[in-house]
């Protein structure tokens, strides 16, 4: 069958992209999230994205080289040709090369898959991505976790004087950015970056939560994400989760993470999913406390990428 292909071009494109992801939701990690990951500042860039098309004018895949996540994110119709995942490691190569010296480039690059996608997980090793599940001291690997809708959620609330609230829009988008980047050490999150987010036909910002402090200072957040399955059902996700670290003793995470579940099953979402490290940390034992438990476990795979190396 043959396949053509191009890079991302427009808005249109992105419903096709999230479309796709819903279609074969269960061979991918990212589904319901996607309306924040594709805001990312990596699609600056188009040439970071790119799709595969069948005979037809169907889209079968894509795949996007997501500079803030050190990651490739990217859905595969598994009933399409047998060589297109292979094409689209083969593509990542090439652009990863070529974004070396860039500010999109980075000297690795990571990709997931769940542990029992056998086939998925001979092409990446063909390809020279290597697991990293056990490498020693760095070793990584991740779990999607889910809970009932159903379930009663215990919600906590803040301590005096502080409040858990949606984001005030725009207006706001600045001081989230700096909480952001606070929280996970890193200036990947960007005023456009979540400008984008508010944007997107997906947003609901009743699920945009952040945690006031009594100074008026952002300290925590809670982003959540409902999408409609092919039956109707609703199902959401957590994505992403945080709290300063100078707040940490007041659980402010346990609370915002509490009221964002909450508004999820209000909003009659059946099933919610979120993804994490499988380290059994605290983090994990907070989403077990809240009846999560795994359903997938998440193989992290890395391949290196030397400007110098041909």
């Amino acid at each position: 069958m043959p396949i053509s292909h191009r890079p991302y071009a427009t808005e249109a494109d992105k419903i096709q992209m999230a479309a796709l992801a819903s279609q074969f939701r269960a061979e991918h990690l990212h589904v319901i999230d996607l309306p924040y990951r594709l805001s990312s500042w990596a699609l600056d860039d188009p040439e970071n994205v790119h799709l595969w098309f069948n005979e037809d004018g169907q889209l079968v895949a894509w795949a996007a080289l997501q500079t803030p996540f050190w990651t490739m994110d990217y859905v595969c119709n598994p009933t399409a040709d047998k060589n297109l995942h292979r094409n689209i490691l083969a593509w990542v190569d090439e652009r990863a090369a070529k974004l070396a010296d860039t500010k999109y480039g980075h000297p690795a690059w990571f990709a997931t898959t769940f542990a029992g996608q056998a086939d998925r997980i001979r092409d990446l090793e063909d390809a020279g991505f290597a697991c990293q599940a056990d490498v020693g001291e760095d070793s990584w690997s991740k779990v999607l976790m889910q809970r009932s809708g159903q379930t009663p959620v215990k919600v906590y609330q803040p301590p005096a004087g502080f409040t858990v609230r949606p984001l005030a829009g725009e207006k706001e988008v600045e001081a989230y950015v700096a909480l952001h980047r606070s929280v996970f050490e890193s200036k990947n999150m960007t005023a456009d970056w979540r400008e984008r987010t508010l944007q997107h036909p997906a947003y609901d910002p009743n699920l945009d939560l952040v945690v006031e402090s009594p100074n008026g200072r952002l300290v925590a957040f809670c982003i959540c994400w409902r999408q409609k399955r092919a039956d109707g059902s609703l199902v959401g996700q957590v994505e992403p989760l945080g709290c300063h670290k100078d707040f940490r003793q007041y659980a402010l995470g346990r609370v915002a993470l509490s009221h964002g579940l909450h508004r999820l099953q209000s909003a009659g979402v059946q099933e919610i999913f979120l993804e994490t490290d499988s380290y059994r940390n605290t983090a994990f034992r907070l989403y077990e406390s809240f009846d999560f438990h795994v359903i997938q476990d998440v193989l992290v795979y890395r391949k290196d990428y030397s400007s110098d190396s041909d």
